[in-house]
């Protein structure tokens, strides 16, 4: 099996993400939620494993969910853990370009050869067990395969979607990371942050560490019912006592179970990501037991990468990107902006959603009333809000955007119509986000190569 016939393979199976996979999925999948989770269970990912020889028991684990900043603190994880001079594996999602993105092991993409010879492999163990697995599944299962076969010391494991039922976790965590609580995957009732709570604290094994990156609360109770090791809550048991703003970050101080750090600076725009980043270093003192040092520190931020999270891509005019997809990470999104970003010019909002998210809600959340400008447009699935859907709800606002159903027509537009000083900001949706910031990306090293021709010709 080539590559290209390993993508393929992948892409028939059911998919609960919402990316452009889903296109031979009609209607979409239901996605589960907290508090409705029948029927769930990880006995056909157990299974898979088994039958692969367990190769997700072979390395020591990091397991992070969280409704928004798993992404930012599995990668500073990552980077520290890696600067300790360790074998690191790191497994994300969803994608900004490549499926290959998602496996990374000391910094590199699983290869294309790698990536299709499991594939070949799991396609057999399918047909043998006669079990048909998702979409992620598959992917969960082709990164614990590669990473075993690398000889990984310490993997980094982002759970899909929520926690208990998802195919990450059949690992068996050191450290269980919790980011923070809210409205999302949810059934909306009366109850649903401890539905929430309740399902994504069922990553937490018996050996588990805890490690909570925002203060819980009453919360709190469903995680201590699920461990039996420690749990460090952060404004307790670590603390951040300073998180300001600087050119190109934010500079924090923090005080840990093992250590503390002053003045520490972390290369991006967001007080959130000041919580993130300390999340992550309390997620490595649980795993070492010791504090870190501080060089190390330092240098391991200095690598991290957070591709579509308040990612400047593009300058004259300036373009921004932040896959927030709920409404509290859209009002963290705009907030960041607003501090970070000084207001030279027009400020321009392209924006796409998906299913499961109040239009008026997120449109509420990201302002669009302070933006001289809104494009309203949709990702490639059959899981995004319409377009229009959402060009009707911003008029009931007050508010008349321009409607352009295909993202990258949508930052053309946006691009074409602004001067060098004004800012276009793109998110709603991490597909939308990763749509745009391809698109930008390919324009870019297209430009850069033709300028390089020219010269080249002269």
């Amino acid at each position: 099996m080539d590559y290209k016939s390993a993508l393929d393979y992948i892409d028939r199976h059911t998919n609960l993400e919402g990316g452009r996979a889903d296109r031979f999925t009609d209607p979409a999948p239901v996605m589960p939620t907290a508090g409705k989770t029948e029927g769930l269970s990880l006995d056909a990912m157990a299974a898979f494993m088994e039958a692969l020889g367990d190769p997700h028991l072979a390395y020591r684990t990091v397991h992070l969910t969280g409704t928004n900043g798993k992404g930012s603190t599995a990668r500073a994880t990552a980077a520290l853990l890696q600067e300790l001079g360790l074998s690191v594996a790191l497994y994300t999602s969803p994608d900004m370009g490549r499926v290959n993105e998602r496996i990374v092991w000391d910094g590199n993409e699983i290869p294309d050869e790698d990536f299709a010879r499991i594939v070949d492999l799991l396609a057999e163990v399918e047909t043998k067990l006669e079990i048909t697995p998702s979409r992620f599944e598959l992917l969960t299962a082709i990164a614990f395969v590669w990473f075993a076969e690398q000889g990984t010391e310490v993997a980094v494991v982002e759970v899909g979607l929520l926690g208990r039922f998802d195919a990450t976790n059949v690992i068996e965590s050191d450290v269980a990371v919790f980011t923070n609580i809210g409205k999302d995957h949810t059934t909306g009732g009366a109850d649903w942050q401890h539905e929430v709570a309740a399902e994504k604290a069922g990553i937490i094994k018996p050996e588990s560490r805890v490690v909570l990156g925002s203060p819980m609360g009453e919360l709190r109770r469903h995680f201590d019912n699920e461990a039996s090791a420690s749990v460090w809550e952060a404004g307790d048991d670590f603390t951040i006592a300073a998180n300001e703003i600087a050119v190109g970050g934010r500079v924090i101080d923090l005080h840990t179970v093992h250590g503390t750090y002053n003045e520490l600076f972390i290369p991006f725009h967001g007080r959130h990501q000041g919580q993130n980043f300390a999340t992550a270093v309390a997620a490595v003192e649980a795993l070492i037991d010791r504090e870190i040092d501080r060089e190390l520190l330092d240098a391991a931020f200095a690598r991290v990468e957070l591709p579509a999270r308040f990612e400047i891509v593009a300058r004259n005019p300036t373009v921004a990107i932040d896959g927030a997809h709920n409404p509290d990470g859209a009002a963290t999104a705009t907030q960041t902006l607003i501090e970070s970003m000084a207001r030279t010019g027009s400020w321009v909002l392209v924006v796409g959603i998906l299913q499961g998210k109040h239009p008026k809600e997120m449109l509420e959340a990201f302002r669009i009333r302070d933006f001289d400008a809104v494009i309203c447009t949709q990702a490639d699935s059959n899981r995004a809000v319409p377009a229009d859907e959402l060009t009707a709800a911003a008029l009931q606002m007050g508010v008349t955007p321009e409607t352009i159903v295909d993202s990258q027509d949508a930052i053309t537009r946006a691009v074409s119509v602004c001067a060098d000083d004004d800012l276009i900001f793109v998110s709603g949706s991490l597909y939308v986000a990763a749509e745009i910031r391809q698109h930008l990306l390919v324009a870019m090293n297209t430009t850069q190569q033709d300028e390089q021709d020219h010269r080249s010709s002269l």
